[in-house]
């Protein structure tokens, strides 16, 4: 204990890297990214503290956060003072609080993980992070036979879905509407459009590309999807206002029943959530008849 209290204090001062200063994985850690807190959940770990925590649990969902873990401030806006009360061994964060690190470093260890970008993958990006992550905290057998239970998942679910349709499944555009008037679009390099890919799935809409994946657009727009099925994110409070209009009613997909609700689920998270996503979407798809594949 005494030689890692050293190299602990040769880190903090710039002497060693974090893997010689520990002599052991990381216990005390606090995550202040909702992607990072997902990865240490699904790997077993739990965090010392989480920020914006509360609001993970309304929005991520899953995997769950216990109520008994602590809420460190938000996610743009650390709580420092309780961060440093918790005494962590090691700080999680993305590149949005780069600005704040020599704070964070007075703390503890820190690390950072790429976020969401437009110029790669995002898909294949959460996935590195997982797996860097998994090798911080010990966890790699863990991380690599959680990937491998969700791919096996994903296939069952194709499967699935090409069984119910006979073979041809509609092609599919995922959306969350903002208000009657205005709706994101999920487009290329979004959580929802790979978990479409995964399960084989094309896109109804076009969308162009984006960091996060997902466009404003007007509800108009909606009407370019003539052989598609459109699925909405719940929740849609003011559903009523736009389901009953004539806009509405006079749209293709609407007119054939091609459309159903989701249940709420995360869309920017980290790898694990593209297996959640693919459930609601197969859910929400296994709901309309098996012609709801065939062209229009």
């Amino acid at each position: 204990m005494k030689r890692r209290a050293v190299l602990q204090g040769l880190l903090l001062a710039g002497g060693l890297p974090w893997r010689m200063a520990l002599a052991e994985p990381p216990k005390r850690i606090v995550s202040l990214s909702w992607e990072m807190t997902e990865h240490l959940l699904q790997l077993g770990v739990l965090p010392q503290a989480v920020a914006d925590a509360q609001v993970y649990r309304d929005w991520v969902v899953h995997p769950t956060l216990p109520l008994s873990v602590p809420n460190l401030g938000t996610r743009t806006e650390p709580n420092l003072e309780l961060m440093a009360q918790l005494q962590p061994e090691l700080i999680l964060i993305t590149p949005l609080l780069e600005d704040i690190r020599p704070k964070l470093e007075r703390i503890a260890t820190v690390l950072s993980y790429q976020d969401f970008t437009q110029e790669q993958d995002n898909q294949q990006l959460q996935r590195r992070n997982l797996l860097s992550l998994a090798a911080e905290v010990g966890a790699q057998n863990k991380a690599l036979s959680e990937l491998a239970r969700m791919d096996q998942h994903l296939e069952q679910l194709r499967q699935q879905l090409y069984t119910h349709f006979n073979g041809q499944p509609p092609k599919v555009a995922v959306v969350r509407f903002d208000s009657p008037t205005v709706f994101y679009a999920m487009g290329p390099n979004s959580m929802p459009q790979h978990a479409l890919s995964r399960l084989g799935l094309s896109p109804a809409l076009e969308v162009a590309v984006s960091r996060w994946g997902a466009l404003q657009k007007p509800v108009t727009d909606l009407g370019q999807i003539d052989d598609g099925v459109v699925l909405y994110i719940e929740p849609f409070a003011q559903h009523e206002r736009l389901f009953s209009t004539a806009l509405w009613q006079g749209m293709g997909f609407v007119k054939r029943g091609h459309v159903a609700a989701m249940r709420s689920v995360w869309t920017h998270g980290g790898i694990f959530c593209i297996e959640q996503l693919a459930e609601a979407i197969s859910a929400a798809l296994l709901t309309l008849p098996a012609d709801a594949g065939a062209q229009a």
